[in-house]
């Protein structure tokens, strides 16, 4: 049976070719089960640098998540020229996370997954609500749904940003 991986993806240089190049290949190397829309959201940390795109995946592997890290996400930020300076709120080409893995709870690379993101930041909570509203988170037990209804898009800033969203989709198969 294979594994289901949610994944959070971010960009802010020239993040609507970026996202569309990560879909890709993300599709390319491994079953592509859901997109969510594409959200703009402003930047953390380091606010003089250009807004965010957000969005979530959804994908089907049979490598383990050390592995799909390894061979799938590592390298697609390589090739979209990721560039690791050290600055984890600086600019960037792509950024993808495992949010989630199956229902397990690891440690993976000095990051907890599920990782506390899930819970704590609306760009990545709202896009995995809107791929898999009704999974449960497993250490709170919430469902999505729940969790990304904390949040108040407004009063987090972010928008939809529909054409990006479209173009995401082709990939789905």
């Amino acid at each position: 049976m294979p594994n289901l991986a949610f994944l959070s993806l971010g960009s802010n240089i020239e993040p609507e070719a970026n996202l569309n190049k990560a879909v890709a290949m993300l599709a390319e190397s491994s079953r592509l089960v859901a997109v969510s829309p594409v959200w703009e959201t402003l930047p953390l940390g380091v606010t003089d640098q250009p807004n965010f795109l957000n969005a979530a995946t959804l994908v089907e592997t049979d490598r383990t998540p050390e592995v799909f890290k390894r061979e799938v996400i590592r390298w697609i930020e390589n090739e979209l020229g990721r560039a690791r300076n050290g600055d984890k709120f600086g600019p960037r080409t792509i950024d993808i996370d495992i949010m989630l893995f199956n229902q397990q709870i690891l440690e993976l690379d000095n990051r907890h997954i599920p990782d506390p993101e899930v819970v704590e930041r609306p760009f990545v909570a709202i896009p995995l609500a809107e791929i898999a509203p009704d999974y449960r988170h497993p250490e709170t037990g919430q469902t999505l749904r729940d969790i990304a209804r904390g949040f108040d898009v407004n009063k987090e800033h972010m928008r939809l940003r529909p054409t990006v969203s479209q173009a995401l989709m082709q990939y789905l198969g």
